[in-house]
């Protein structure tokens, strides 16, 4: 783990850290099985981030003014947030065009997240499909 992503989850409570190191190893987990060996971990604007050099950059963070709630963030000036919409519908509460919202009580749905992660992950290769090719 980078020095400084590991520093940042010591930052949050430890029931929070728990869930993101969760999503954390689920991106990781899907990057493997997608083969994708490349993934870089650091901090982009003080939250964790992981990018693949054929992806869009995957942001994860709570913040204290939310403090039942969690988010895994994509780039807005993509389609991924629209296609879960299209795709996933309701499954998934969202914040606009640039994440997925979790509560820290809710199971999460790893089918539908892991589908949503490994587009993210490959979107450079996949962003000219119809629905990013789901």
């Amino acid at each position: 783990m980078d020095m400084k992503v590991k520093d940042k989850f010591e930052t949050y409570p430890e029931h929070i850290s728990i869930l993101l190191i969760n999503l954390r190893a689920l991106i990781f987990s899907v990057a493997e099985q997608d083969g994708i060996a490349d993934i870089t971990e650091t901090l982009k604007w003080g939250e964790p981030s992981y990018i693949s050099k054929i992806g869009s950059a995957i942001r994860i963070d709570w913040k204290a003014k939310y403090p039942d709630q969690y988010c895994m963030y994509f780039n807005c000036k993509t389609s991924l947030i629209e296609t879960f919409k299209e795709v996933y519908g309701d499954t998934f509460s969202y914040e606009g065009s640039r994440a997925i919202i979790f509560n820290t009580g809710q199971k999460l749905p790893l089918i539908e997240l892991s589908h949503c992660i490994s587009m993210s992950l490959r979107y450079k290769k996949i962003k000219h499909l119809v629905l990013l090719g789901s």
